[in-house]
């Protein structure tokens, strides 16, 4: 669809005339929803996809209720945009997270950011309730993906030695489920999708995948965020249990779980890769900033 400042403009004043005169200004990036900052505090978040409008809706249900619990700063829903004649679909006015996305620039402290991620992930990873969300895609079992990891395999064996990339899908796999209570996820954090200042990590965005299920899909994010050797800092701050603070129904960290996290992060790696072969080539949805990402996230995730 094609959006441009005029519309956002006229969206604004239709519905939200308040906020009609602060400035516009379109950020790059962005997947199902096209971003745009709007003042200093606020961002208007624009679907370009089929499924943007309910990933926004889940955002607007569910992050007012996550977000006071969460130690880094993410993009809480203020205002509803109702689908129009000018506009078919919803869209929203959130909070404006400040940084820049890791895939553009990296997180350089590593040992600041693996604590801070830690910190992150053991607050979001508390049991959920039963209406909240189910994702056929986020926190279920590995062995839902086989297909799709035969696919990216060769992308995958492309940057690595397949079978050190083979063994450990292999091993993913063999990993025992996990018996506990689903818990909140993010479910997809993936470089573009946090933000980064001072070199290390300063907030957590695009919430339209979150769900509840297993945490090894965001504990994935250890090899995706993060520089090389900061891994097992994450684990470690991860494991920390803070009873008092989060209760039994908190998820724990056990061997299985980090197995199952490796899976998820050879998956993750394929995807990143994909997409940046995609915006090499300049095809439409391709990402070249992802491409690097992907083979870097790889590397470590073997290493």
């Amino acid at each position: 669809m094609d959006i441009d400042e005029g519309l956002v403009r006229a969206l604004l004043l239709d519905q939200h005339p308040d906020l009609a005169e602060l400035p516009v200004q379109r950020v790059p990036g962005g997947w199902d929803n096209q971003m745009w900052r709007l003042g200093d505090e606020l961002a208007v978040r624009m679907p370009r996809s089929e499924r943007g409008p309910e990933l926004l809706r889940k955002e607007h249900r569910w992050l007012p209720v996550l977000a006071p619990l969460l130690p880094l700063p993410v993009p809480v829903p203020v205002r509803t945009g109702e689908p129009s004649a000018r506009f078919p679909r919803t869209w929203t006015v959130a909070r404006w997270v400040p940084g820049e996305p890791s895939d553009a620039t990296p997180v350089t402290r590593g040992g600041h950011a693996a604590e801070a991620l830690a910190g992150f992930l053991r607050a979001l990873h508390r049991e959920a309730p039963e209406d909240a969300p189910a994702n056929p895609d986020r926190g279920v079992p590995l062995a839902d993906f086989a297909a799709g990891f035969e696919e990216g395999f060769p992308l995958l064996a492309e940057h690595a030695d397949p079978g050190a990339v083979r063994d450990m899908w292999e091993d993913a796999l063999a990993a025992p489920v996990r018996q506990g209570p689903p818990v909140w996820l993010h479910g997809d954090l993936h470089p573009a999708n946090v933000v980064v200042a001072d070199g290390t990590l300063a907030g957590v965005v695009d919430f339209g995948e979150v769900c509840a299920g297993d945490p090894a899909t965001d504990l994935c994010a250890a090899w995706l965020l993060l520089p090389e050797g900061a891994a097992p800092r994450f684990f470690e701050a991860y494991a920390r249990v803070d009873e008092a603070a989060y209760g039994n129904g908190h998820a724990r960290v056990d061997d299985a779980t980090v197995r199952r996290a490796r899976g998820w992060a050879l998956l993750r790696a394929a995807g990143l890769i994909a997409i940046g072969r995609a915006g090499d080539r300049g095809l439409p949805g391709g990402k070249p900033t992802w491409g690097p990402a992907g083979r870097a996230a790889l590397a470590r995730v073997l290493a």
